[in-house]
């Protein structure tokens, strides 16, 4: 195989140290000369790693993407070489053969000769904005554990409220668990004052469904189930904040994404987050697709094709664009529905979901290359499919 460095680099990263091993010779050489070093992964080891690296002028620098410790390596040094991080999967050394030196060794073999597959890194921005949607998602996976709970402790005190209120955490829903926890006296009055809208006709049916066993231990358990609630909305809320920031240099790219059905505001961000807005970065939106983990891998052997699971992927951007699918196939009448309903019918709803997402991104990638909306995606494929006619 080509060299494509005279001299270049490999790095094994861990929590405490880095190991990397330099191989430099000339391009003609089969046996590149080797220096090996362990440095702390301390803003003082990897300023040492810096200079040992200029020592032996390397031209790039291969690593892991492991974890969250390549992050400071990668601030180290991205302003002075060229540096190729790769997934851990797509690197594999020769079983049998693993020690740390051994494997920053592999790394700078596959780099030298240009095997090791470049994973994407946004530039700061992207990944600051990345990190502020990443927790958002998280704060709301437990704030919607937290409301499960609620539901439970409900459940065990006798109170059936979720019979008749669909939102228990709407405003009605809250005035009513708000009564329970200051250990209000239930009477109808009370009842229809703290209700609003369509509830305010079931007085009746509230009063039944409030009627339980709740003790002081239940309202112990529903006042700090609510502050956690509490807590986990308010920093949501501080996230979009924040994120409203620096979404506000992106504002032309949200307004790109928010005219696709099904995805909105929140939806825009995530993936701008995930992929950034240069969509260079992906030859095709296959490839985007694909690193996303959107589509099945290959598995061919003999001229037999098999089928085969969607990849790993990107699985924040993979779900926010599953959950996009699942409001599209709500819209009657959608292009984009329509195309769910025909895949369910032969394959089943799970797959539907994962082709109208994979769709999505298509859709999503088209429009941020070409810097249109979807209306006027629509209104390009509508003009080309006349002139083909024609």
């Amino acid at each position: 195989m080509d060299v494509l460095y005279q001299s270049c680099a490999g790095i094994d990263i861990h929590q405490a140290n880095i190991v990397v091993c330099i191989l430099h010779g000339p391009l003609t050489s089969t046996r590149p000369k080797r220096e090996t070093a362990t440095f702390d992964t301390t803003t003082k080891g990897l300023r040492a790693c810096h200079d040992f690296l200029s020592q032996f002028h390397v031209e790039a620098v291969g690593m892991e993407s492991t974890g969250v410790y390549w992050r400071p390596v990668w601030h180290a040094l991205c302003d002075d070489f060229k540096l190729i991080l790769a997934q851990p999967a797509h690197m594999k050394a020769i079983p049998g053969q693993k020690t740390d030196k051994k494997d920053a060794h592999w790394i700078a073999k596959l780099t030298r000769i240009g095997l090791l597959p470049r994973s994407f890194v946004p530039d700061e921005t992207i990944q600051e904005l990345r990190e502020l949607t990443r927790q958002r998602k998280h704060y709301v996976e437990s704030r919607n554990r937290e409301t499960n709970r609620i539901h439970k402790i409900l459940q065990s005190g006798g109170i059936k409220l979720t019979t008749y209120i669909e939102d228990i955490m709407g405003l009605s829903g809250r005035n009513l668990l708000q009564l329970l926890v200051d250990g209000t006296p239930i009477t109808p009055r009370i009842v229809h004052q703290s209700v609003y809208t369509s509830l305010k006709k079931k007085v009746p049916q509230l009063l039944e469904a409030l009627d339980g066993y709740f003790s002081d231990h239940h309202r112990f358990m529903l006042k700090q189930s609510l502050e956690i609630y509490d807590f986990y909305q308010k920093q949501i809320e501080l996230l979009e904040e924040r994120m409203n920031v620096y979404l506000s240099q992106y504002e032309n790219h949200v307004e790109i994404l928010d005219s696709i059905p099904g995805i909105d505001v929140i939806t825009a961000s995530v993936i701008i987050s995930e992929v950034g807005v240069d969509m260079s970065q992906f030859p095709t939106a296959g490839h985007l697709a694909s690193w996303t983990g959107l589509c099945p891998g290959n598995n061919e052997s003999a001229g037999k094709k098999r089928s085969t699971k969607i990849r790993h992927g990107n699985s924040y951007l993979k779900k926010c664009l599953c959950q996009a699918a699942f409001a599209v196939k709500k819209q009657k009448g959608s292009p984009l529905a329509d195309r769910f309903y025909q895949i369910q019918s032969r394959r089943g709803s799970q797959k539907a979901t994962i082709a109208l997402a994979h769709q999505l991104l298509k859709i999503a990638y088209i429009l941020l290359k070409e810097q249109i909306t979807y209306p006027e995606f629509l209104a390009q494929k509508k003009t080309t499919r006349d002139e083909l006619v024609a």
